[in-house]
């Protein structure tokens, strides 16, 4: 959401500027681009950032970087063959390095201007208005893997756990889930046809669709929970839900607002509309000691804990709060259980997550 890390931060994030070049004429800047043949990608690079910079371009380097990369079909300029960075650009390279990076000025986000990226080591594609999953979100799935690792072992035949994700964008933590659990299964429903369709897309690039049910559906519709009763009881609900302060929402960076759906931002007044519709949905979706883990506001740990206590017949107890890597609390585990938990427990992050696409 409006939180940062990694080279997802140094992409997306910037100044609060409003407006964006979108009525820029393309002549503005073609003309200071040298012809075709003239420029190695070395030196394109170079071209570009100067005038990403000029334009007032969020991390100008990096953008240009994984554009020139992308259309020389590599993941990062760093991956290149240094005799492939010292190479004169053929015309068609030169003309598509030109259409991508003019988004780039536009203020469109990398990952929709490639229609790509890495999660959890599984490449995604991407789309707008889906939303952009988010490094953090990779911390919140390695924080399910080891809870799920504690657990007691499965006799072999008797499956993994059934995850349900609430929200699923471009399905990112069911699929990275599946991938590492490869006895689970997984419900993936969003409200957003965009997502279930990618979603969807993505399940059948990476050959895991037999393993997940996409399901369009708003979990703030009435009864919306019966239809995930056909599936049987939860052993997890995991979800980065819409948690933004809806009087955050204009101080969001211009790549944010002008191409990611709003929908899957805006958690309302203070951004709890989504969270406390999930909390409220799960006794009624999770086995006996089920799970909750979900991403949130630093605000929200105190807010959930505190609408916990007012909803005592839910049986669901914060059992412990995770910080991110910046030290800030970000992932709640929940647990639904008959007996009252202790205090939640605050964890600290493990060694992060690499962040250089494969």
């Amino acid at each position: 959401m409006e939180h940062w890390g990694g080279m997802l931060r140094l992409l997306l994030s910037g100044p609060g500027w409003r407006g964006g070049t979108r009525g820029w004429a393309f002549s503005s800047w073609r003309r200071h681009l040298p012809s075709a043949g003239l420029l190695s990608a070395a030196e394109l690079v170079n071209k570009w950032t100067a005038l990403f910079e000029k334009e007032g371009i969020p991390e100008a380097q990096e953008s240009s970087e994984y554009i020139v990369a992308h259309v020389l079909g590599a993941k990062t300029f760093q991956s290149l063959r240094p005799a492939l960075r010292r190479q004169p650009l053929t015309p068609g390279q030169l003309q598509r390095i030109q259409e991508l990076s003019g988004r780039r000025l536009q203020r469109m986000p990398v990952q929709y201007i490639l229609g790509e990226w890495d999660f959890q080591g599984l490449n995604l594609k991407m789309a707008p208005p889906v939303f952009i999953p988010r490094p953090e979100t990779e911390e919140l799935v390695e924080w399910v893997l080891e809870e799920v690792a504690r657990r007691p072992r499965v006799p072999e035949g008797q499956g993994g756990p059934l995850i349900l994700e609430v929200g699923c964008g471009s399905g990112a933590i069911s699929l990275s889930l599946l991938s590492r659990l490869p006895q689970s299964r997984a419900i993936a429903v969003d409200k957003g046809d965009a997502a279930v369709c990618l979603t969807r897309e993505n399940a059948q690039r990476l050959r895991l669709q037999d393993r997940i049910q996409i399901v369009p559906l708003d979990v703030t519709l009435e009864r919306s929970w019966a239809r995930l009763l056909l599936w049987g009881p939860l052993d997890l609900i995991v979800s980065n839900p819409p948690y933004v302060f809806r009087q955050d929402m204009e101080q969001l960076a211009p790549e944010i607002r002008s191409y990611e759906d709003p929908a899957a931002l805006d958690g309302g007044e203070k951004g709890m509309d989504i969270i406390e519709r999930i909390l409220a949905l799960a006794p009624r979706l999770l086995k006996d000691s089920g799970s909750i883990f979900l991403e949130v506001d630093p605000r929200h740990p105190e807010l959930v804990s505190s609408w916990l206590q007012s909803w005592p017949d839910l049986s669901l107890h914060l059992v412990a709060v995770r910080r991110d890597f910046c030290g800030r609390p970000r992932f709640l585990h929940i647990r639904r259980s008959g007996t009252q938990g202790g205090c939640p427990v605050d964890v600290q992050p493990g060694p992060p997550p690499a962040r250089v696409p494969r």
